[in-house]
């Protein structure tokens, strides 16, 4: 058996294959010593020992004061044709919830899904009369530089009066997906570019995702409680849905999962590991090693949803299951919807060994993701500072959980519990258990008031007394209003 490499060697190929893959061009900066350092988790030492081998491969040069950029290399002609073929594509707060709750069974048996009324009808009540949006799903627009990448979208469009409908086929636009795997590198994480087919937000993705994996009638796991955005897609495909217990702090029950797998036929596994919505937990890197290799045990794709990934509250953007996979069997999808732009609705997926599927399915599905956002959003990426917007926002929702935390202890009566979320920017509330959220939420839209009713986050009634709360508007006397008289509801029905 061959030894492995050492860990600056490792280092080195990955930043090489990086740069081949056309993730870093010719002439751009890496990764400064202490970021990478940061990003891989190695020592200084060791990125300087991988920096040092680069530089005799002559895939990167040193400039004093400056930093290492890639060498830029004369290039070689290529035959017509061999291009394409070269290159095969791979695949102080209230009480917290309980680690354990009744309201979430280890499993239970597959069932037909029929969630998609209720969550109409409470989406459409959210804007309704200027109500307080404590139960929206989407961020504060005002939040994100909507009117920067809008002037790149302007310029775009007064460049190009009209555009070639060949230049919008999958995978999508070069240039934005180069930008994609960068920020995955410049993460620690070594994407393929290949991989990347561009979408009309994390949505289209799960739903392509899951169309490549799994056919009507097929069982798919799914965490309880789950993110309805989940189970929309498995009732609209006409697929039945397993729920597994899901730990407020660690993610799905593994254990429980595994003795699903081996009591039944399971077409896929549906996640969000990270900031899960609506529980906001981060998944450990073991559970995700674990979950990942129960997956390949069995042969199971599983579909990560880790569109919160950049909201994170730590010092380092959480792992990917992504990042454990070296089977393919990983089918990660994500946007910039939470993070940049909602309005765009501009997302992606990384399929594994269902890559070729997932953008057949893009084609027949919706041909194309429009040009002029991809540009836009490629544009600001290249020339902004989207990790210093990133810094604020994660900052600003950091502060947002807290507040809400404390104000939810304040108002909300005796026995209430809530997630401590790591990311992203809703609680999710357990309240009395006789408290209807149904009944509470039709009292506070009276009020003038929005919540997330736990109905809508399962396919049965074990989460009737929880409720989904966001967070990421600016703390006002109307919103602190609206929590006391939230407050005051609740402990009336308990």
């Amino acid at each position: 058996m061959n030894a492995p490499l050492p860990r600056y060697e490792q280092l080195a190929d990955d930043i090489e294959a990086a740069v081949q893959s056309g993730v870093f061009g010719p002439g751009e900066r890496i990764p400064s010593v202490r970021r990478a350092s940061e990003q891989h988790g190695v020592s200084i030492k060791t990125v300087l020992h991988a920096y040092a081998l680069l530089e005799s491969r002559g895939v990167i040069e040193s400039r004093p004061q400056s930093g290492f950029f890639v060498k830029a290399r004369p290039r070689m002609p290529a035959a017509r044709g061999a291009q394409a073929a070269a290159k095969p594509r791979r695949a102080g707060a209230p009480a917290e919830l309980k680690p354990a709750s009744k309201a979430a069974p280890a499993a239970a048996a597959p069932a037909p899904v029929d969630v998609s009324r209720l969550v109409l009808s409470t989406l459409r009540s959210i804007g309704a009369q200027d109500a307080v949006p404590l139960g929206s799903p989407y961020p504060d627009p005002a939040l994100y530089p909507w009117r920067r990448v809008n002037q790149y979208a302007n310029a775009i469009a007064r460049r190009h009066a009209s555009w070639n409908l060949i230049d919008d086929l999958p995978p999508g636009n070069p240039e934005l997906i180069r930008q994609i795997a960068r920020r995955y590198a410049e993460n620690g994480a070594t994407i393929d570019p290949d991989e990347i087919v561009i979408t009309v937000g994390a949505t289209e993705a799960i739903n392509l995702s899951l169309q490549a994996v799994a056919k009507p009638g097929d069982t798919v796991a799914v965490e309880s409680p789950t993110y309805y955005a989940m189970l929309h897609a498995i009732e609209r495909l006409g697929m039945r849905a397993i729920e597994v217990s899901t730990h407020p702090d660690t993610g799905i029950d593994l254990d429980a999962l595994e003795r699903v797998l081996k009591r039944q036929k399971v077409a896929a596994c549906m996640v969000m590991p990270n900031f899960q919505n609506p529980l906001g937990f981060r998944m450990p890197d073991e559970n995700k090693a674990r979950l990942v290799e129960l997956a390949a045990a069995h042969d199971l794709p599983v579909i990560e949803n880790d569109v919160y990934q950049e909201l994170y509250f730590g010092q380092t953007r959480p792992s990917s299951l992504k990042q454990f996979d070296t089977r393919g069997l990983v089918l990660h999808c994500a946007s910039f919807s939470k993070s940049l732009s909602a309005s765009y609705r501009i997302g992606w997926a990384l399929p594994g060994r269902y890559r070729a599927q997932v953008e057949k399915l893009k084609f027949l599905n919706t041909l194309t993701t429009p040009s002029v956002p991809q540009v836009a959003l490629a544009d600001y990426l290249r020339h902004d500072g989207y990790d210093r917007h990133l810094r604020q926002l994660r900052r600003f929702y950091r502060q947002q959980a807290r507040l809400m935390r404390a104000m939810i202890e304040r108002f909300f009566p005796a026995g209430t519990r809530t997630s401590d979320p790591q990311g992203g920017y809703v609680l999710w509330v357990e309240l009395p258990p006789r408290v209807d959220s149904m009944r509470l939420y039709q009292a506070a839209l009276a009020q003038g008031i929005t919540i997330g009713p736990g109905y809508m986050f399962s396919m049965r009634n074990d989460f009737h007394h929880y409720i989904r709360l966001n967070y990421s508007y600016p703390w006002t006397a109307q919103t602190e209003a609206a929590l006391k008289t939230l407050g005051e509801l609740i402990a009336k029905m308990a």
